[in-house]
């Protein structure tokens, strides 16, 4: 789960978000502002990281 803030603003946090959707500890939740490249592109490894990840398990 990525949680897109602007200027570094983030309204909730990652455990108010894992809580609020109801999803495990495994699954990751970063922060980001999509409108930079770098950090949108680090957002898609993390997922590509874990979806391997997963399917290796």
């Amino acid at each position: 789960v990525a949680l897109n803030g602007f200027e570094g603003h983030q309204p909730y946090t990652p455990d108010e978000v894992r809580e609020a959707l109801q999803i495990g500890p495994n699954t990751p939740i970063i922060t980001t502002d999509a409108r930079h490249r770098s950090e949108a592109k680090s957002a898609l490894i993390t997922l590509v990281e874990h979806a391997l990840m997963a399917r290796l398990q």
